[in-house]
């Protein structure tokens, strides 16, 4: 039956005139529409957005998705779309993406990302693979990927990094120093001859004007 310009009776078992449809057909789904201050029965194939099917022996309904953020869902506890700027993890929906997760962009969705091991203990300070001879130099420490991500996609954080130290031993033993040593004992010899010189020339000097 036909009540005004819409079939509001389409797939009903039965119908009022006021309230629409109040019993559905076995395989379709009983949804209560509201507009302003009137509601009414429909008799719908699957759920609005915000809705999902739940089929019981006596009607089918459409009942209300009731988990966080999410425009429509599959169960009363798993979400299958998530309100835009949402990601779908679980049957949830996240601003951000747990932790061990990468946000999917292009889906909106949150997929086992890169899982990295603990970071070791700092390494030896060193410069141009010297320990020593310098007053600074790098130190490193590595951790290394326990997982890769599902996706290619999907780039691992750090597995190296680096940061300046102080040398321990700034001069190499038997290296910068020992040569220090030997060019201050070669410029007091050449002090020494040059004095012993000029006393020469002195001496000469003295005996000519005498």
């Amino acid at each position: 039956a036909n009540y005004g310009p819409n079939p509001i009776c389409k797939g009903c078992l039965s119908c009022s005139k006021d309230n629409g449809c109040i019993r559905c057909q076995h395989k379709l789904f009983f949804f209560l529409r509201r507009e302003g201050m009137r509601q009414y029965g429909e008799c719908l194939h699957s759920c609005p957005a915000g809705y999902y099917g739940l089929r019981t022996p006596d009607m089918n309904r459409c009942s209300r998705c009731r988990i966080e953020n999410c425009d429509s869902c599959f169960s009363r506890d798993f979400c299958t779309k998530c309100k835009t700027g949402f990601y779908s993890h679980r049957g949830r929906c996240f601003r951000g993406c747990p932790a061990g997760f990468a946000a999917l962009e292009e889906l909106m969705e949150c997929v086992e990302g890169c899982e990295v091991g603990q970071w070791s203990e700092w390494g030896t300070c060193s410069r141009n693979n010297k320990t020593c001879g310098f007053k600074w130099g790098l130190e490193t420490r590595t951790r290394q990927i326990v997982k890769k991500p599902a996706k290619d996609t999907i780039p691992c954080p750090t597995i190296a990094e680096s940061r300046r130290c102080k040398m321990a031993m700034r001069h190499c033993p038997g290296g910068r120093r020992p040569a220090k040593t030997k060019d201050k004992k070669k410029k007091k010899k050449n002090l020494m001859e040059r004095a012993q010189k000029q006393h020469s020339i002195f001496l000469a000097t003295d005996k000519t004007s005498q």
